[in-house]
């Protein structure tokens, strides 16, 4: 073949796939959820051009392009993409943390990541929230994305844990801080970067003063600061700092949280101006983990090969072999009882919550966790479903500074949608098996 004929049927090949993604679609005839907790819109019609949601209505009152390609949602639930804020798409599954840090960081920017933002995509979840991996693998991930060179969910990413000491053998993606100004230098090359946000660990083990520097410097960056809340003093002093967000229920397997620890909760709430104060419980890989020890078939689950190696694939079954000899987990069945008790805390006391998962974790795979969390929350702890799918579409998308782009389908906004078989507000558990998947009007799925 010629140089000029490869040329053109190059370009001719790319004008058409562009004209065939930017052609008018119509989801027709669902039980729409649009993210902002009203009832749901029966016999809906979405109708997307290009990237963009142009007209939400129903099939009484929104005439059908006749160019339109209709899709049909006849007994589906439709609802916004999923987001997921808190995923580790540098680890998925493996049992053993010092053998995969120190094996595959030269596989993590071409294999291991984009493997993890796509078994998310698959699983529904269009955009999550990575937190923790190393600086330049992280931004690089996230931008293939958003050029379209890799399908994954949208990343929002944090680079390099921020914490007192790193971990021996993690300095790739925990950046220890010795002072104040060492603080302010490392979150400012953060900034320039290019991270979303930060994510600061550890900091009862920093002295107040670089702590503060830290939180400082990052909202001077306009970068929000998402904070642990493992322990105690963690939380006590990221209230005390001005944190944006807290992650996991923590404190071991102390029964609640201490009293105090509620009322400078309860006075932050209560502080209109600062808006409201946002918590990603991560409960489910907890909660679940004496039912997936014994009964570890939903392990052979095969949706979180995609995209990686046999090799790597091998690697993570031998290392979860013994799912009843795993030490993360050993202290968990203590610590279950205590999870109701401690979202029930924070619901009380105001604190809007967030689905994060926790994704990448040892058995929690980034095509399996998200659903498995709003589960847990609805039919576990008796959350309302509404609540819960709003703590993975609408208020995600708030505190990413993004809600004008996603998060509710809303004419203008990107058609990040998905649909699935049967009423989701009765039958939380069928987001298990996504059945479409459109990000920013693309059918995945």
């Amino acid at each position: 073949m010629n140089r000029k004929l490869s040329s053109f049927l190059l370009i001719f090949t790319s004008l058409l796939s562009l004209a065939q993604e930017n052609q008018l679609k119509a989801l027709v005839g669902g039980t729409l959820i649009d993210g902002f907790g009203s009832d749901p819109i029966k016999n809906s019609v979405v109708i997307i051009e290009g990237e963009k949601i142009i007209t939400v209505g129903t099939i009484t009152d929104t005439p059908i392009p006749s160019n339109a390609e209709v899709i049909s949602t006849e007994g589906m639930t439709v609802l916004p993409g999923l987001w997921d804020m808190h995923v580790h798409t540098m680890i998925n599954g493996h049992a053993d943390y010092d053998y995969w840090d120190k094996t595959y960081p030269p596989l993590l920017k071409d294999v291991i990541m984009p493997s993890s933002a796509h078994q998310l995509l698959m699983a529904g979840v269009t955009s999550a929230r990575d937190l923790g991996g190393p600086l330049e693998e992280s931004i690089a991930v996230r931008d293939a994305i958003n050029k379209g060179e890799i399908p994954g969910a949208t990343l929002y990413v944090s680079g390099p844990f921020i914490q007192h000491q790193p971990y021996p053998g993690t300095e790739d993606f925990r950046w220890g801080v010795t002072s104040p100004e060492d603080g302010r230098a490392k979150i400012r090359k953060l900034a320039k970067a290019g991270v979303d946000m930060v994510k600061l660990i550890d900091h009862d083990q920093m002295t107040m003063a670089v702590l503060q520097a830290i939180v400082d410097e990052a909202h001077k960056n306009k970068l929000k600061v998402v904070a642990h809340g493992h322990r105690p003093n963690e939380i006590r002093r990221g209230l005390q700092v001005g944190v944006d967000c807290f992650e996991h229920t923590g404190l071991s397997s102390a029964p609640e949280y201490p009293a105090d620890i509620m009322e400078q909760i309860k006075e932050r709430t209560a502080q209109m101006n600062l808006g409201p104060l946002f918590w990603c419980p991560t409960v489910e890989g907890l909660y679940n983990y004496e039912y997936v020890r014994d009964h570890p078939e939903k392990l052979d689950n095969d949706s979180w090969h995609l995209g990686l190696p046999d090799s790597v694939i091998v690697d993570i079954k031998n290392s979860i072999t013994h799912p009843d000899r795993l030490p993360y987990f050993q202290l968990t069945p203590i610590r279950k009882p205590t999870l109701k008790t401690k979202i029930k805390q924070l619901m009380d006391a105001g604190v809007v919550l967030m689905i994060g998962t926790d994704s990448g974790i040892p058995m929690k795979f980034h095509s399996q966790s998200t659903w498995n969390e709003l589960d847990v929350w609805v039919n576990e702890f008796g959350i309302d479903p509404m609540y819960a799918i709003r703590a993975a579409t609408y208020w995600p998308a708030l505190w990413m500074g993004v809600a004008d782009e996603v998060g509710t389908i809303t004419p203008g906004k990107y058609a990040d949608i998905i649909a699935v078989d049967g009423d989701v507000l009765r039958y939380i558990s069928l987001l298990q098996d996504v059945d479409m998947v459109i990000k920013h009007g693309k059918r995945y799925k």
